[in-house]
């Protein structure tokens, strides 16, 4: 009553209180009785505040973007933002006398927009579109550096980008280009894997007639080897049949020379029979031949005596009128025979 009021802050509020134009008292969560003719509050928050957004911009290939996010943000300085809005509350210790604190967060949306303007325009459609965490760390570091954020006392806690989309008929377009690139990648997938399988049964096919053109020239080798086997098994029986031969024409040649060294042995043993005989031939020339019977008789056989006996006894036959001869002198002859 009487202009006597009491007032009690939260801990999050910083107040100034001002009297005749000066600071009497500031702090954090006060509360204090004052008088209201005299007086002047002013009650700055310190806490985290937010400035959710919705920018439409134009990238580098001028298609509309939507980006779409939020800052957070706090006063870290509450005499400076003090010095240049007004923060003044009305009589009711509740309300501010000026639009000053409802425009914060639209200052600082404005100048988050700028610099996110100067970063799309610099940015393919395409490219935006998938930029949102590099987005947001590029515009919390363009805010903290900020000339006018730090002139204002502001504190920079963080910046989130929700999303980053184009206009539905950029979107439609963006959906059947990305539809068509993907039904074509599956139209590649599936040719890559024909011409995979097509690759790898030409490398089957390859690989078998390389398998059938080694056993072929396995089986050639084989052939090959055997008949030079055969050829040298038929050279060594030609060898063998030649050496046979051979053996056998020097042992006919053997033979031949022995057949005519044995012939001429016969017939120098016959020319000197011959002699011998013609000698003695001349040498019994002119002698009975009587005498020479008698001779050759000398040491016969009884036998044969007896067979001359005949022999003579014929050949006198006409001089002998009767001869007679025993059956027994006959009988005893042939037994002796």
């Amino acid at each position: 009553m009487f202009g006597v009021k009491f007032v009690k802050f939260q801990p999050n509020i910083y107040v100034l209180k001002y009297k005749k134009g000066r600071i009497v008292r500031e702090g954090i969560g006060l509360s204090f009785i004052y008088f209201a003719p005299t007086t002047s509050l002013v009650s700055i928050p310190i806490g985290s505040l937010e400035a959710p957004f919705i920018f439409e911009e134009v990238s580098s290939d001028f298609q509309s973007v939507s980006i779409q996010g939020q800052v957070n943000f706090r006063i870290a300085d509450a005499k400076k933002i003090a010095g240049l809005l007004n923060f003044t509350l009305k009589a009711n210790a509740v309300d501010y006398r000026s639009n000053d604190p409802e425009r914060l967060s639209q200052r600082v949306i404005t100048v988050a927009r700028v610099h996110m303007k100067k970063i799309i325009e610099t940015m393919l459609l395409k490219d935006a579109i998938r930029a949102s965490d590099a987005l947001a760390k590029t515009i919390i570091h363009e805010l903290q550096t900020d000339n006018e954020i730090s002139s204002l006392g502001l504190e920079i806690i963080g910046v989130s980008v929700v999303a980053i989309k184009p206009n539905q008929e950029t979107a439609r377009a963006l959906e059947t280009t990305t539809r068509e690139q993907i039904l074509k990648e599956a139209d590649d997938a599936i040719y890559s894997r024909r011409n995979a399988s097509v690759e790898q049964e030409r490398v089957i096919k390859e690989n078998e007639l390389n398998t059938e053109i080694a056993v072929e020239q396995k089986k050639r080798q084989i052939k090959e080897t055997q008949k030079e086997a055969e050829k040298s098994v038929q050279r060594k029986e030609h060898e063998i049949q030649n050496a046979e031969i051979t053996n056998k024409i020097t042992l006919e040649t053997k033979k031949k020379e022995l057949v005519s060294i044995s012939v001429q042995n016969s017939r120098a043993e016959s020319d000197a029979k011959a002699y011998s005989i013609s000698s003695a031939m001349k040498a019994l020339e002119g002698v009975n031949p009587s005498i020479i019977q008698s001779l050759a008789s000398i040491g016969m056989q009884p036998e044969k005596l007896i067979a001359i006996a005949f022999q003579g006894l014929a050949e006198n036959a006409e001089k002998i009128g009767e001869l007679n001869i025993s059956p027994d002198l006959l009988k005893e002859l042939i037994s002796k025979k």
